[in-house]
């Protein structure tokens, strides 16, 4: 029983009954803290076996060399995981294929599951660095650069000798316009190991700044430093195309995607990088041919959205329009679904393209400010805003963001093409190198500019 004692203020405790009193209520309190730390325990172990599955590979990508070893090795990942779903080294080895799967196929899914993935491992272990290099990196993947950037911060304050997390703030730094950053982060890389990756990046860091040789001189380095057949390898030998076509030179570029293609068959660029050498040299129906074949492995938006471009070059314009309006359908209703996910897409860029695909400027417009919004220092966004304005017939706003485009120094013939055309409609008066460049470069500038 607990005795009150009399006091000029009022009722107060005895010392024993104070005592007493506390006692009772921190077995009270215990006992409600167990109950909620098991409850947590029970959501927590429940959350955690919520594993996603691996989605079946289609068509031609199901053939590819390491598909049926990657089918095991998930197998035997979720049966364990499903028994002991704690065991983080196992779930981490689980997000690692989740990534590159998404890039390897292109599916959304991989992009969530991974999310989903990585969050579950920073519950269990919020400072796991291979999580937070894994989440950056699927942050990057959809177009979320500043968490990103801001994720792959975090792994580097956890360990400064690693050098993927150094590539993850390369390309961060890149799509943010921070140039400069990205430079140094890439020697810093290549400083800790000189690899496909580090090479690949510095490549991209020159080409940039307007130096083709030196890129091409890199890129040969990641190609060689790669397993062939491999799809990173292959990815490299693809670029190294690409930087080819952008120095004239479609014929050195074709024998590199057929090269990709003999090593990986399932390498869907290998076909769209034959499909821009067919385009450049105008012939449409052959380019038409390599973009339904990347099509039949991997149907991207900007794949379909190629295809509508050129039977608009080919001039069927009926055509072009129908598969232009599925195209904007298809991202429209993908934004949707991945709005539903934790996960957001930005898909601001691609909807400002179709848009403009479409003939909607003012809604392409509007779409590419929110991109160049979240990266003002960025080329290719002003780029685009600049192509925008010029479509728009205002010549004045449009070379604004185009000198900005050029910031750099780039080199790629499209962007200073496209310079050219808004110079000389905002009456600017071209030098006679300038005009003498424009001859040089003209034949293998994108048609798409010149119609």
């Amino acid at each position: 029983m607990i005795k009150f004692l009399k006091t000029g203020r009022g009722l107060n405790f005895s010392a024993s009954a104070f005592l007493r009193l506390k006692t009772f209520i921190m077995k009270i309190n215990n006992f409600y803290l167990l109950i909620f730390a098991l409850f947590v325990s029970y959501i927590s172990c429940k959350k955690q076996s919520d594993i996603p599955e691996l989605k079946e590979r289609k068509g031609i990508l199901g053939q590819a060399v390491e598909w049926k070893d990657t089918k095991i090795k998930v197998s035997n990942l979720i049966k364990d995981l499903s028994a002991y779903p704690q065991d983080i080294k196992k779930r981490t080895q689980l997000l690692g294929i989740y990534v590159n799967e998404a890039r390897v196929t292109g599916d959304p899914y991989y992009y969530q599951a991974s999310n989903i993935l990585a969050d579950q491992i920073l519950v269990m272990d919020p400072k796991n660095f291979e999580a937070k290099v894994l989440k950056s990196s699927v942050s990057m993947s959809m177009h979320q650069f500043e968490d990103g950037k801001k994720i792959a911060e975090e792994a580097m304050s956890l360990n400064q000798n690693n050098a993927y997390i150094f590539g993850m703030l390369v390309d961060a730094n890149v799509e943010l316009g921070n140039y400069n950053k990205a430079i140094e982060y890439s020697e810093r890389m290549q400083s800790l190991r000189p690899s496909l990756e580090s090479y690949a990046r510095a490549s991209y860091l020159r080409e940039i700044y307007g130096d083709y040789d030196g890129a091409i001189k890199v890129m040969n380095l990641a190609v060689n430093a790669g397993r062939p057949g491999s799809e990173s390898a292959e990815w490299a030998r693809i670029t190294l195309g690409d930087l080819y076509l952008n120095i004239g030179q479609p014929d050195s570029a074709k024998l590199i995607y057929q090269t990709v293609l003999q090593l990986r068959p399932s390498m869907v660029n290998g076909h769209i990088g034959l499909a821009k050498v067919e385009k450049i040299k105008g012939n449409f129906d052959s380019s038409i041919q390599h973009v339904e074949d990347a099509i039949r492995i991997q149907s991207e938006a900007n794949f379909v959205s190629m295809l509508a471009e050129l039977y608009r070059l080919k001039g069927d314009l009926a055509k072009s329009k129908e598969i232009n309006k599925e195209v904007l359908d298809l991202l429209l209703e993908n934004e949707k679904v991945n709005t539903k996910d934790g996960l957001k897409h930005n898909g601001n860029r691609e909807l400002a393209y179709s848009y403009l695909a479409n003939g909607d400027l003012k809604k392409s417009l509007e779409l590419a400010k929110i991109d160049l919004a979240l990266r003002p220092d960025n080329i290719d966004a002003n780029e685009l805003v600049a192509w925008i304005y010029y479509g728009m017939n205002n010549p004045e706003m449009a070379l604004t963001f185009s000198k900005k485009s050029l910031a750099t120094g780039s080199k790629n013939p499209n962007y200073l093409y496209k310079s050219y055309l808004i110079r000389k409609a905002a009456g600017e008066t071209l030098r006679t190198e300038e005009l003498l460049k424009m001859d040089e470069i003209k034949p293998y500038v994108d048609p798409s500019y010149k119609s």
